[in-house]
């Protein structure tokens, strides 16, 4: 990272940070003096060659997400040359493993075992960027509360979760495993998912590590296509994406995952600045730090290392404590110790940090704890757990249009058509990365509509199309299905496998010919609504066009069609939020709603001002969108003063009424803008939000409070803290739609 002219104040602060963090970080590795006893004697008797066999993660074959480097894992684990594995699953194959580990290894140091547990591990829960549109943070940890549970009962105590990347780019397929465009949000969410995996106490037999990634700023790949390039300056960094990360370590976070790109021309996994300076030394992580799968093999074909020694050089130097399955360490670090090129203290502090976690876990003490066959029958698909992932599918779900109030239908309509690609199939409810999910588990959204309807409904079927594919063959059933019908439901959308990791698109509009579907279906001229599956924001501006009413299900889950149906059918009030937005044109991407302005804002009756000449600026869909069965109105905005100090509290209070004939919930947002810094600031960034149930016609004051650090930001200098200056507030049930009002923050000295 090059520090501008600029950052001189900053760049004094960090150092003397990083010299005092790089000592208490020494220090603080050992919490406990029997842990530091156990582990100092330990390394003592390691070879050099098993000490970077703790630095070596395998996958075990069970499945992968690439090419597999080794099949050696069995003969590693058993010569000290493997300390970790991944891609192994079920209580009786880890304990085969570790058994192999623990009593045939030399110093029968235990394994950590590590999974793909992104939202959910059998039972799986809505992707998370759905379940970050229910904006409930207990939910959210109770969710990897769950999939901890149940993974833990399956041998697992390492998860590769959460992903806590910014993303702005829709086209990126990843946008589904993170929590959206807001900075703020997402350390929210960051934190929740860190709790919920972790719990209070790891050496807890329930509980697993979580993995902070992908570190860092991987969500702004260029083009939206994955594993690209990322550049953007040392302010955006600060600002936007690097955030959640240190909002994970705030949490307790045990470990950390480089990402794939570069940063600024240095690639992740080789990047110190990153991996040391800003991680270690500035905010005093304690954990690990793992690659991502062979990324220290990438440094070659990314242009920074000449061959893979120089690659694994290059990383262990910057801070990177494990090597996934590139088996780079194990080729080429020996060496390099005993040349002189790595200092052997740096094998030590890295061995020590994954010994650690181990112990942190209480595999010292039982390494068959997470190898219980009892509890895995016991835990799996708990019924508990599948009741809560449908309680979660209904939160995440969003109402995006309900012309007419066609929603909610009512259950006895005598004739209902389910028409499109999605309506019968069941592993597509799972969405990316549902890893151990089982795909014949959930019940399809066409069964569990013929079980939420009343007796003697006929509810009628026609795939209409397949999901990719360019036939129109189906087209002329489906037409004649709908005809027949009172009412039609659209399922349509992405294929789970259409969004996740290398699942970059240019064209996110509904794919195949099924916009082609929804035109023929509206023909018929028949109250139609449509349900989407998918794990990114399309471009529906046709689509809207077509149907009454949208349902944002994105990928909900094992219990995501009985879901569907609940919201559907009305036995649900829909309340989810919009965590990103949804662009009415690729060519609007990047948009989100906390843009900068320009020095020529849009202004209609001006040419030359910032603006598209074909469609508007604005989103389909802003953050922060979304309906309800009922309606809220907003009145009675009230500042408790016009002028604050800062070391005052501003009180913000606004009536929110149910003014429709169903209860509901509403989330109130509050945003705020600084009109003037010493650098340009967002046209309005979310500061806080509330969540109301309110009943037909009662009205509640909702209430919040700023004070002055919620207005700091990185100024010119880039020290962090306010400014002296004059702000807006707006406050409303999402970004666009709100109610304002203006105070000002005065300062005792000047900045």
């Amino acid at each position: 990272m090059n520090w501008s002219s600029t950052s001189m104040r900053f760049k004094r602060c960090f150092c003397t940070l990083m010299v005092v963090f790089s000592l208490s970080c020494v220090i603080g590795l050992f919490a406990d003096p029997k842990m530091e006893k156990t582990i100092n004697d330990l390394l003592g008797k390691m070879t050099l060659e098993e000490k970077i066999g703790q630095m070596t993660l395998y996958t075990s074959g069970w499945a992968t997400t690439g090419a597999k480097m080794d099949d050696n894992y069995m003969d590693y684990i058993k010569t000290g040359k493997c300390g970790a594995i991944f891609n192994a699953l079920t209580a009786e194959y880890t304990k085969k493993l570790q058994k192999v580990a623990v009593e045939s290894s030399r110093l029968k140091i235990p394994l950590i075992f590590g999974y793909d547990v992104i939202h959910g591990h059998r039972t799986i829960m809505p992707i998370p960027l759905a379940e970050a549109c229910s904006w409930d943070m207990a939910a959210i940890e109770k969710s990897c509360r769950i999939a901890a549970i149940e993974a833990s009962a399956e041998g697992i105590n390492w998860t590769f979760a959460p992903m806590v990347d910014i993303a702005r780019d829709p086209r990126w397929g990843r946008v589904a495993e993170g929590s959206g465009e807001d900075t703020y949000l997402g350390c929210l969410i960051a934190k929740a998912r860190v709790k919920g995996f972790q719990g209070d106490d790891l050496s807890k037999p329930d509980t697993i590590i979580a993995c902070a990634k992908h570190y860092a700023a991987y969500g702004g790949a260029q083009g939206g296509r994955d594993y690209n390039s990322v550049d953007v300056s040392e302010r955006t960094l600060f600002e936007t994406y690097l955030p959640p990360f240190k909002a994970c370590v705030e949490a307790g976070v045990g470990s950390f995952m480089t990402a794939f790109n570069d940063l600024s021309g240095v690639p992740c996994t080789a990047n110190k600045f990153l991996l040391t300076k800003v991680l270690h030394d500035l905010w005093g992580f304690n954990g690990f730090v793992v690659t991502d799968y062979t990324s220290i093999n990438e440094l070659v074909p990314h242009g920074i290392a000449a061959n893979e020694e120089e690659a694994g050089k290059l990383s262990v130097l910057a801070g990177v404590d494990m090597d996934m399955e590139g088996g780079v360490y194990m080729k080429y670090l020996a060496k390099q110790v005993k040349d002189g090129i790595v200092p052997m203290n740096r094998i030590d502090e890295a061995v020590k940090r994954i010994l650690i976690a181990k112990w942190k876990l209480g595999l010292f003490e039982d390494p068959y704890r997470y190898c219980d066959e009892n509890r895995q029958r016991e835990m799996v698909l708990n019924p508990k757990h599948l009741a809560f992932s449908l309680e979660m599918a209904k939160k995440s779900m969003v109402l995006l249009q309900n012309e007419k109030n066609i929603l909610p239908l009512r259950k006895d309509i005598k004739k209902i058509a389910v028409i499109g690609p999605l309506a019968s199939s069941t592993e597509d409810l799972l969405g990316s990365w549902h890893a151990a999910g089982d795909g014949k588990k959930p019940v399809s959204v066409l069964d569990s509509i013929k079980e939420i309807v009343n007796p003697g409904v006929e509810v009628l079927y026609a795939q209409g199309c397949d999901i990719t594919e360019s036939s129109h063959s189906g087209f002329q059933k489906a037409i004649e299905t709908a005809k027949e019908a009172d009412v039609i439901i659209l399922t349509i959308g992405e294929r789970e496998s259409m969004s996740g990791e290398a699942s970059s698109r240019s064209d996110i509009d509904l794919p195949g010919v099924q916009n082609d579907l929804v035109e023929a279906i509206a023909t018929v001229k028949k109250p139609t609504v449509a349900v989407l599956f998918n794990g990114r924001p399309l471009t529906i501006t046709k689509l809207t066009k077509k149907v009454d009413a949208i349902l944002e299900a994105w990928f909900p889950g094992t219990m995501g069609g009985k879901a569907v149906a609940e919201v559907v059918f009305g036995d649900y009030n829909p309340s989810g939020k919009l965590t990103i937005s949804f662009p009415r044109s690729v060519g609007q991407i990047p948009i989100y709603y906390n843009m900068k302005n320009t020095g020529r804002p849009i202004d209609p009756k001006n040419k030359y001002t910032s603006k598209y000449i074909d469609i508007p600026n604005t989103p389909l869909y802003p953050f922060g969108w979304g309906l309800s069965y009922t309606t809220f109105k907003y009145s009675g905005l009230t500042l408790s003063s016009k002028t604050i100090g800062e070391k005052d509290v501003l009180k913000i209070s606004v009536d929110v009424k149910n003014e429709g004939k169903m209860g509901g919930e509403e989330t109130v947002q509050l945003y705020v803008r600084n009109i003037a810094g010493s650098v340009t600031r967002p046209v309005k960034e979310l500061k806080g939000y509330k969540k109301v149930q309110l009943n037909p016609s009662e009205t509640k004051k909702v209430e919040f409070e700023l004070n002055s650090n919620d207005l700091a930001f990185y100024r010119f200098d880039m020290s962090w803290g306010p400014e002296a200056g004059n702000f807006e507030v707006f406050v409303g049930g999402n970004s666009q739609e709100t109610l304002n009002g203006k105070f000002e923050l005065k300062m005792a000295s000047a900045q």
